[in-house]
Parts: structure tokens; C-alpha cells; sequence
């Protein structure tokens, strides 16, 4: 297992902050998916830097792609009274990416080396994300030479997935700390990552093209504690004084 990895994913379940203000004031560096709905399957993604005077935009809008049957309430930094009666929560398997607000961990990829500002992980064919909930290793990345064979069987989420499936999605990417406290069945194995192609939605994370992800992943900085939100338009304009967010 990766001892930093967890150690950040202890830091969100564990951290204390302004009710008024949900991104923590440490954090340096913000990105922003927005959808305009609860069932959209693409969005637009925003990177700030916290500047004197509030936050900074630092790209213009990327496109990206989020789960196929769009996005549902996680388990973040934001308080779990945030949700309202009815609103959808995510769960192991439904297709939906997490909203709210999340604790961005390190890279991870197939080169070696990557060109960025996260602590990297490079990935290999025995590494895996344990998407079964009732294993004790549920949401957590691992490597089987490590902790053996037995213990990764029956998990969809192998970290190598050209060698495994024959893509490229997760040459690069980012851990999300959605589910720090590793709770089962509430959702597994949220990254960042390169899409398929354009408008081709996910099984729950966000994916965007390689240069853009290239220029992300070379901005981002562990020292800033880089945070993500997510929200539907009309969720992130309610919350946008009380989380202190860019305003639209």
C-alpha cells in the first residue's frame, strides 16, 4: 500500500474548517467540474490559485467527461448536512461521479517519471484499486506482489489498464480522496484520468485529452494541498458563498 497516499486520505476525513468557508484556507490551488445537471455525462473544468485578493483563473475551461449516468453526492471535506432530502448519494457500481469537495492525492501513471508538482506513483501490472466492498482493502490501491494475489482477485481495477484492458486511461492521472474513511459500498477508486475520447463518459471519475491533463498535472502542487469540487451549475451557485468559491 502507499503510506502517503492513505496519509493525505487520513488528512480529509480527519480535517477541521471553517463552516462558512469548505475549502480549507491552506489549500492554495482549486479545480472546478461543472455539469449543468445531476444527470450530465460531460462538464467543463476550472483550475484557480488563491491570490490576495481571492482566486485566480489560471486556464481557460476544459472540457471533460464524468460518470455515465452523471454525478451524485460524495464523501468529502464538505459536510454530509449539505445533502438535501432526495438528492442522489453515490454508491458502489451506479456510474456516478462524486460531487462536493475532495482532497486531490498524488499522480499516478505508466512512465516512470511525469512532469508535475504531485508526488508521483508509477503504476505497474500488479498494481490495483480494490473496488469489491467487502474487502478490507476496499478503495485502497495496492500492489499484489505486495499483498498477494489472493487479496486483489475480483477487482475490476487494475492500474495498468493497457496491459490489462488495452487502453490508455490511466497513463496519467490524479487519486481523489472521495470515501477517505474507506466506507464500503459508498464508492471506490475516483481518479482523474485521460478519456477515451470526447463526450465518451466514465465509470465515476472525471477524464479530459492528454495535453490538457498534461498541463493540469505540470500546475499542480502537492506543497499548495490542491483541492477538487464538483457540482451541478445550480448546487455550486447556491454553495458559492457559504464554500467561498470562484464566482461564476
Amino acid at each position: 500500500m502507499f503510506g502517503k497516499q492513505y496519509f493525505l486520505f487520513l488528512c480529509a476525513a480527519l480535517w477541521v474548517f471553517n463552516a462558512s468557508a469548505q475549502v480549507p484556507q491552506s489549500s492554495q490551488q482549486l479545480l472546478i467540474t461543472l455539469t449543468d445537471d445531476w444527470g450530465a455525462t460531460t462538464g467543463e473544468l476550472r483550475a484557480f490559485s488563491r491570490g490576495e485578493k481571492g482566486w485566480i483563473s489560471e486556464f481557460p475551461p476544459i472540457p471533460v467527461n464524468l460518470g455515465r449516468t452523471g454525478l451524485a453526492w460524495g464523501i468529502g471535506l464538505h459536510p454530509q448536512s449539505v445533502i438535501g432530502e432526495g438528492a442522489p448519494q453515490k454508491r458502489e457500481g451506479d456510474g456516478k461521479a462524486p460531487a462536493g469537495i475532495f482532497r486531490l492525492g498524488d499522480a499516478f501513471g505508466y512512465p516512470e517519471t511525469l512532469r508535475t508538482g504531485l508526488d508521483y506513483q508509477p503504476m505497474s501490472s500488479s498494481h490495483y484499486c480494490i473496488d469489491v466492498p467487502n474487502s478490507a482493502l476496499y478503495n485502497q490501491t495496492v500492489d499484489a506482489a505486495v499483498v498477494g494475489e489472493e487479496r486483489v482477485k475480483g477487482s475490476s481495477e487494475g492500474m495498468r489498464r493497457d496491459i490489462h484492458y488495452g487502453d490508455q486511461q490511466y497513463k496519467k492521472g490524479i487519486f481523489v480522496a472521495h470515501n477517505p474513511a474507506n466506507v464500503p459500498g459508498a464508492g471506490s477508486c475516483i481518479f482523474v484520468h485521460l478519456w477515451k475520447g470526447p463526450g465518451s463518459p466514465t465509470a465515476g471519475c472525471t477524464a479530459m485529452a492528454e495535453s490538457q491533463m498534461d498541463s493540469v498535472l505540470a500546475w499542480l502542487k502537492s506543497e499548495d494541498l490542491p483541492v477538487y469540487v464538483a457540482l451541478p451549475k445550480a448546487q455550486y451557485l447556491a454553495l458559492e458563498r457559504q464554500w467561498s468559491l470562484p464566482p461564476l
